[in-house]
């Protein structure tokens, strides 16, 4: 058992090498890493046990323990749902960690309700289809938690402060702003920009700075006019800073700020910053328009991070549902086919 898991885990490690080497703005690199993790575990585990079996009775407690580890993170999820609308307003993005709370307990109690139903009824069909629906329902869930495993362990690896090479131009990802101004969330991202604009080295060309984003229906200018300002205020030469202020989307932002850049002759390496939950999707959308660009992230305030994470995989998730779809719809067939195989 030992040997497979390890041999497992160094196919997956192996298989995240090569894919990051490639390419580290793909979602898969996450979840190689989650499954390599997740062996090397299983396969220390193995041994650690077989060197001191009492070590076993450890490992049987922390499995025992597992119902009572998703019932608190289940409370804090809830708590956490209940910081975001009274600190963020109602909205659905908001009421996401809360939703995961109450899936949490629900879940299950979901599935104990289905099974139960099936096996009270005196219609055989039935009871295999409850058996069949309840298992569907655990699958699915699993299947969300560990793509949003690996989405999280990803972006929290991918965004990681880091500058690989002199940036030529920083593509400043816009976001909400409060009666016209720069509110913090935004702030934090102007002013990672600003810090590697100004540990540009002695003798080389300053990267240029595009703060990227338009005007919503609830702000009175755009988000880049706004952007712009504060860059320049913060000690910005304004000869270096080239707003964008049409884009209405993460996607439109790295667009039109490349026909920007393109216009100003800035062909250089170009390094997008936004806040670290966004820089995978930002990455991923990146990457699906052509560019080249690399992105860091800036802090985000503790208690908008839960539910955040979770806006970006839902988005990411529903970007990429045709995949999904196809990823589970095989296990769901052959369930059925099982079902009714044994019915023959």
């Amino acid at each position: 058992m030992t040997a497979i898991s390890v041999g497992i885990a160094a196919v997956f490690l192996l298989l995240f090498a090569v894919s990051r080497r490639r390419d580290a703005r793909r979602f898969r690199n996450g979840v190689f890493l989650l499954m390599a993790g997740g062996f090397g575990v299983v396969a220390a585990a193995n041994v650690l046990v077989a060197a001191f079996p009492p070590l076993v009775f450890v490992f049987l407690v922390a499995v025992a323990l597992v119902p009572l580890l998703v019932l608190a993170l289940a409370v804090f999820a809830i708590a956490n749902g209940v910081t975001m609308l009274r600190s963020e307003g109602r909205s659905l993005g908001n009421l996401l960690s809360l939703l995961v709370g109450i899936a949490l307990i629900g879940v299950p109690l979901l599935v104990v309700v289905i099974v139960e139903a099936g096996r009270r009824s005196d219609v055989a069909a039935l009871q295999d289809v409850s058996v069949g629906l309840g298992i569907v329902v655990v699958f699915v869930t699993g299947y969300a938690a560990l793509t949003f495993a690996a989405f999280t362990l990803w972006s929290l690896v991918y965004a990681r402060p880091r500058v690989r090479e002199q940036p030529d131009a920083l593509i400043v990802l816009g976001s909400g702003l409060i009666r016209g101004e720069v509110p913090p969330l935004l702030r934090s991202r102007l002013d990672r920009a600003l810090a590697i604009y100004r540990a540009t080295p002695e003798g080389v060309r300053r990267p240029v700075l595009v703060p990227s984003g338009g005007q919503g229906s609830d702000e009175p200018r755009p988000e880049g006019e706004a952007m712009a300002e504060y860059l320049i205020a913060q000690g910005a030469d304004p000869a270096d800073v080239l707003p964008e202020t049409a884009s209405r989307s993460t996607r439109e932002n790295l667009v039109l700020s490349g026909r920007v850049l393109a216009a100003a002759g800035r062909t250089g390496p170009t390094l997008v910053v936004t806040n670290n939950y966004h820089v995978l999707r930002a990455a991923l959308l990146a990457r699906d328009a052509g560019s080249s660009a690399d992105v860091v992230g800036a802090p985000t305030a503790a208690y908008y991070v839960p539910s955040a994470f979770l806006r970006e995989w839902v988005a990411v998730m529903v970007e990429h549902k045709l995949l999904n779809v196809l990823l589970i719809a095989p296990f769901v067939v052959l369930l059925a086919s099982l079902l009714v195989y044994a019915r023959l």
